[in-house]
């Protein structure tokens, strides 16, 4: 059966489980969020053969790997153990005569592309962040009361990471990895901050499991920003499953430049963020807490913390929502939270669009819990979809 809307055309497909039809089911997961939430571990089962299709292509694990006898990698919060001549989740790492082989991610050696990207751009923080909003002025923004035209943002976008979205809208970062290139040093990298450049933000992919890398070029970027008395933010958009070590660094270089970590959180339940990533979700939101809990009080303004959710049809519900937000505001009620529209993409091309009514009954439980400040991002992308 086929549902019209708004021009666009959406197929129904039936739950493997319990047999329930709708245009937000997608057929890459085979079961509904309900059965996700009732029946996790049969419905788990349906799903994970989603992320074999996505990665077998790479020959990479579906899920972080626990080999028998393997050897554990701590670059991110995933720690993979990796069995002999296997590769962790990422693909960036590999068993090789029992030792641990990076391949790259270090300070000589990332996968990445990079851009200049005029301000003020579409950045999930793009509502509180300073290059936008002239919040932190002086000294933390060139501008006293809105963008900063004229400067940069250095866009660096990393070819891994440890998550396996299914709907992911970034997809082709999983072509730089099979290839391995293209590469820059942290030294190549932070060259490219020039004089306009107000603020560098790390995405991708993801940038955790190249770590070492990022937190290597900001702090040479920031020495040099320093001498010349420039303003140079450090900001991170990532999905949070960063070795402790790690964010804590990446951290203190946003806390002392005026940038922001964008946890992008993809769902609250366990099983629904399985479903659609392949990963576990308690690492992420430990590791929220534990940012929150060192170095909120150290900045209110502009945001340290921005969260973002993406309203993913058929999963990523009010429910889901409801339950971040109420995490979030015993955490902090002053955390931004940016509600995104989604697009169809990858393997959950056969979605549609976030529906509007979807969205203002989002922003609405997120306020319900104590979140003072809910933006809806991508906002012409919502539709009567569903």
């Amino acid at each position: 059966m086929w549902r019209v809307l708004s021009g666009l055309v959406f197929r129904k497909k039936r739950c493997v489980l319990c047999g329930k039809e709708s245009v937000t089911i997608s057929r890459v997961i085979g079961v509904c969020s309900d059965c996700l939430r009732s029946n996790p571990d049969e419905a788990l089962k349906i799903a994970m053969k989603g992320h074999e299709e996505s990665r077998g292509q790479y020959g990479l694990p579906p899920e972080p790997p626990r080999d028998s006898g393997g050897l554990r990698c701590t670059m991110c919060a995933n720690e993979c153990i990796i069995g002999e001549g296997r590769f962790g989740f990422c693909g960036l790492v590999k068993n090789e005569g029992g030792k641990l082989v990076r391949l790259a991610g270090t300070p000589d050696k990332a996968i990445l592309e990079w851009y200049y990207d005029p301000l003020p751009t579409n950045c999930v923080a793009d509502w509180v962040c300073p290059g936008c909003t002239g919040r932190g002025y002086p000294k933390y923004s060139y501008s006293s009361g809105g963008p900063e035209y004229g400067y940069y943002n250095l866009a660096v976008f990393y070819g891994a990471c440890n998550l396996d979205c299914l709907f992911c809208q970034n997809w082709h970062y999983r072509n730089l990895t099979a290839k391995l290139s293209p590469t820059y040093t942290a030294e190549e990298l932070a060259s490219k901050v020039h004089a306009r450049v107000s603020c560098i933000c790390y995405f991708g992919g993801d940038p955790s499991p190249q770590m070492p890398h990022a937190i290597k070029t900001s702090e040479i970027a920031l020495e040099r920003a320093r001498a010349k008395g420039r303003i140079l933010r450090i900001c991170w958009e990532t999905n949070g499953l960063m070795n402790r070590e790690f964010l804590k660094k990446a951290v203190e270089l946003s806390l002392e430049s005026g940038g922001c970590i964008k946890f992008d959180i993809k769902a609250w339940t366990p099983s629904i963020y399985k479903a659609l990533t392949g990963c576990d979700n308690r690492p992420l939101f430990e590791n929220i807490k534990y940012v929150a809990d060192k170095y909120l009080h150290e900045r209110k303004e502009p945001p340290l913390i921005v969260a973002s959710v993406l309203l993913v049809p058929g999963y990523v519900d009010v429910e889901e929502v409801r339950q971040i937000a109420r995490f979030l505001a015993d955490i902090d009620p002053d955390i931004p939270l940016s509600l995104l529209a989604f697009h169809p993409d990858y393997l959950m091309n056969d979605l549609p669009p976030t529906s509007t009514r979807h969205a203002y009954e989002c922003v609405r439980a997120a306020k319900e819990e104590g979140l003072k400040d809910v933006h809806i991002g991508n906002i012409w992308l919502l539709g009567d979809y569903y």
